[in-house]
């Protein structure tokens, strides 16, 4: 650092840090006046030196330090005092109280200190040094350890119980004493690597957070725990009174005859395959969620998308001509393998502990996707409604063309509808809808209007028409018999077999969109619904867990492709009719099992004169509800200028029109990949100015550039997230644009408009740093060999504990030692500011020796 022009002289004493106030004035902005000098010690030395040679401060000349340099950070006597000694907050490993026994230490609440041996010292959630859940809780950072890769449940089973460990590895009671933490960690990494001594005789081994918690408040039952969380049945079902069966069996039985035919519907119109294989979706999915899941009231079954989709798969092998029309038996089959490959999905996903999956696809992929289906469903829907299906199938490229095919052809042979069929049709769903407004409308004033089949009551009065009036005769086709493709009332096919080895290649990208767009919905549905917690009736202390849903959906539709099922999910309009016609528990799940079970059995001969018109009538009106959020949302994000989003939702709709369901699909995707991927890879780092005024306040000097100041000869850089693989790779480029311009949003063509002087000292506020892995590790420590070799001094500012993972990198990878050592890591970046000045007025000295005397 060159000094500044030439001055005249003023004497200044230096042997006292606290006592030297530069005379040539900083070149910050003078937001304060000159703090007066004060008297210096009898017998201080002192010496003059033109104030022109004196490097300028980098700390406010006027803020007098917050600490006597004859003592440490903490206030205590430092034992070597130097006026150029940095004051490094983390020299006190060798602190002993000196208060007499029994009598609080009188250094502060942040005073470390070893701790007397009390209850609460032992064992108190609140320890400061054991942190919350005692001493293995702190070193949770450890990477690799069993707990972290599988999770207390697993991994306290298969490795059974440990002890804590002091620093010579022999396992004690209770905590670890303190300062003995880095060895009961490296004995912990050693058993882990495979270096550790016998479990059997207790060295090496570990307890988990949840072990140690459950000894230390005597749970004796662990495995019971552990077996009542994961299997949600045995919780509820011993809470369970005769006083919920009446509310549960009500529940089943308006769901049953709402969603059964549904479930028809979906089966045949939707998936192209027997009508029975839509009601398997409620015998056996229901019934597997209501033991394995988590939400109560939630209750699983088919949906339009999800068919939708698998239909897709089954009219592709159709045109392969790997199946037929006609062959109901391939393609239920087919719709099998689907089914139990996104269950799969699921399952594997749970077991991983991939919960977060649900916050994958953003809302507006969502919602341009969910709109872009109810569109195609109510335009396929036209075709059978208007007694056209037949007609559609000797018309090339209509039957599996897009959206904008079939409006074609429906323009086109408007003509030729069948006039039965679509009075048949479309007055059903006048009525429908009719009745959903009306119940909308009348249900807040009215509870027990919610009770009303109308849609049961749409589907018994047009099959008791159309076998009275014999309307099969004249047109309007009928269900006819209801069987599955072999006869077996409940047919079982293995669908990962050899032979399935093509359907499975085929069906892979649909039966994972089918899987992650699925547990969205029914993770909005059991968020919506909750779980047993603060709730007045019905089940108590079930909580909800994300990955416990993955595992109870995947399990329940693995088991459903065995059995060629439809894929079935939680919805959140069924729940919600489950909830208000009086649904307590899972047990309404079971019971609309064993009515679905009642009604294959018995009931599905009185499904012959069905008329197929009025099951593509019970689809178009929800396919009407799958669009009819989609204005709201857009008129939200116009509001708000999202134009962004509007792309995104109006890409996905419009290529799902105009082409294919596939095309949308992948362009919806890969656009949003792009967009997380683009957001997750850049740096978010900060150039810091200090608040005139403040004592130790710095704000983002780049969104407010006029309300702070910069300070000369230094650079603040404030990290404000984890440094990972994704956010290091263009870290250097943003942090060189600090260096050139003092912000990241110039445009590198720009020339260097920032002083090379100002970047003399590089101060990195890493308080936002909580993650760092291998790569950021790397990508860090050429950084700061860069900056070391320039001659440029680095500092390290609020950085994480010494037990931490961040700083055991930080010391392996030589980050600590290239930069000075500890005393270049410091608590603030006041503290850093000073250090910097101390280090530049002693570099200064050193260079120039002769410029102060005694």
């Amino acid at each position: 650092m060159s000094p500044p022009p030439s001055q005249p002289s003023t004497p200044l004493r230096s042997n006292s840090y606290s006592h030297h106030h530069p005379a040539t004035p900083s070149r910050l902005k003078h937001s304060h006046a000159p703090g007066s000098s004060s008297q210096g010690e009898p017998d201080s030395p002192t010496f003059q030196t033109p104030a022109s040679r004196l490097p300028p401060p980098l700390y406010p000349i006027n803020s007098e330090p917050r600490h006597n340099p004859q003592e440490d950070s903490f206030g205590r006597p430092s034992p070597n005092p130097s006026p150029l000694r940095p004051r490094h907050w983390r020299n006190y490993s060798t602190h002993n109280c000196s208060q007499p026994e029994g009598e609080p230490c009188q250094h502060g609440s942040l005073s470390p200190k070893i701790r007397p041996s009390t209850p609460r010292s032992n064992s108190s959630m609140l320890d400061d040094d054991h942190g919350f859940g005692g001493r293995y809780a702190r070193s949770q950072s450890i990477v690799g350890g069993p707990n972290e890769v599988l999770g207390d449940a697993i991994g306290d089973t298969l490795f059974g119980d440990g002890r804590f460990f002091s620093a010579d590895g022999g396992a004690e009671g209770g905590p670890v004493e303190h300062g003995k933490e880095q060895g009961w960690s490296e004995s912990w990494g050693r058993w882990w690597a495979g270096k550790g001594g016998d479990r059997k005789n207790g060295r090496g081994t570990t307890m988990s957070t949840t072990r140690w918690l459950t000894t230390k408040h005597g749970i004796r039952s662990k495995r019971h725990m552990y077996l009542v969380y994961y299997f949600p049945f045995l919780q509820w079902i011993t809470q369970y009174r005769w006083a919920f069966i009446q509310g549960d069996l009500v529940a089943a039985l308006t769901m049953a005859s709402f969603y059964i035919p549904m479930s028809l519907s979906y089966a045949s119109n939707l998936g192209h395959i027997p009508p029975i294989n839509g009601l398997y979706s409620f015998v056996f999915n229901p019934l597997l969620y209501a033991l394995l899941g988590s939400c109560p009231q939630m209750v699983v079954g088919p949906e339009a998308a999800g068919s939708l989709l698998l239909g897709t798969v089954v009219k592709a092998s159709i045109n392969h001509g790997q199946s037929g029309d006609e062959d109901d038996d391939m393609n239920a089959q087919i719709a099998g393998v689907v089914t139990g490959m996104a269950g799969a999905v699921i399952l594997i996903a749970g077991l991983t502990r991939l919960g977060f999956l649900d916050s994958v696809l953003s809302r507006p992929f969502l919602r341009g996707f969910i709109s872009a289906i109810g569109f195609v469903i109510f335009v396929d829907q036209l075709i059978p409604e208007m007694g056209l299906a037949q007609l559609s199938k000797h018309v090339g490229g209509v039957s599996h063309g897009s959206s904008l095919d079939k409006i074609i052809f429906l323009a086109r042979n408007a003509g030729k509808a069948h006039r039965l069929t679509c009075a048949v049709a479309f007055g059903s769903f006048a009525v429908i809808m009719v009745c959903r407004e009306l119940k909308r409308r009348l249900q807040p004033r009215i509870p027990s209007i919610a009770y009303v089949p109308d849609r049961f009551i749409v589907v018994v009065l047009s099959a008791v028409l159309t076998g009275v009036f014999r309307w099969d005769r004249q047109g309007l086709e009928i269900l006819g018999d209801v069987k599955s493709s072999n006869g077996s009332p409940l047919a079982f096919r293995f669908p990962f077999i050899p032979t399935h080895m093509q359907h499975v290649r085929e069906a892979m990208s649909t039966s994972f969109l089918i899987a992650l767009l699925g547990f969205f919905e029914s993770s909005v549905a059991a968020k919506s619904l909750g779980g047993g917690e603060g709730k007045k009736d019905g089940l108590q202390g079930m909580s909800l867990s994300a990955n416990r849903e993955l595992v109870a959906l995947g399990v329940a539709n693995v088991v459903g492709g065995c059995f060629m099922a439809l894929p079935a999910f939680g919805g959140y309009g069924r729940s919600k009719v489950n909830v208000s016609t009086g649904g307590l528990t899972p047990m309404s799940s079971i019971f609309l099992s064993i009515i679905t079970v009642f009604c294959i059995l018995f009931l599905l001969p009185y499904f012959y004169y069905l008329p197929k018109a009025v099951l593509s009538s019970m689809i178009s009106v929800v396919a009407y509800s799958l669009i009819e959020e989609a204005p709201h949302d857009i008129s939200f994000f116009l509001h708000i200028c999202a134009y962004p989003e509007l792309f995104l939702m109006s890409l996905i709709f419009l290529s799902t029109i105009f082409f294919s369901l596939s095309l949308g699909i992948a362009l919806g995707i890969g656009f949003s990949l792009l967009s997380v991927v683009r957001h997750a890879t850049k740096p978010r780092i900060q150039i810091l100015g200090k608040v005139p005024g403040s004592q130790d306040q710095f704000e983002n000097a780049e969104t407010s550039p006029n309300q702070v100041e910069h300070v000369d000869g230094c650079l603040i850089v404030k990290i404000p997230e984890p440094l990972t693989f994704a956010n290091t790779g263009d870290l250097k480029g943003r942090l060189r644009r600090l260096e050139l311009y003092g912000t990241t949003t110039a445009h590198p063509a720009l020339p260097r408009v920032r002083d090379p002087a100002h970047n003399s000292n590089i101060i990195f506020d890493i308080h936002g740093v909580t993650g760092l892995d291998g790569s950021g590790t790397q990508v860090l420590t050429e950084i700061v060999e860069n900056y070391v070799s320039r001659g440029v001094r680095v500092f390290f500012c609020r950085c994480p504990k010494e037990s931490s993972q961040i700083w055991r990198l930080f010391e392996k990878s030589g980050i600590v030692e290239r930069c000075g050592g500890r005393r270049h890591f410091v608590r603030s970046v006041d503290e850093a500011l000073r250090m910097a000045e101390m280090e530049s007025l002693s570099d200064f000295f050193e260079r120039n020796p002769g410029e102060g005397g005694a």
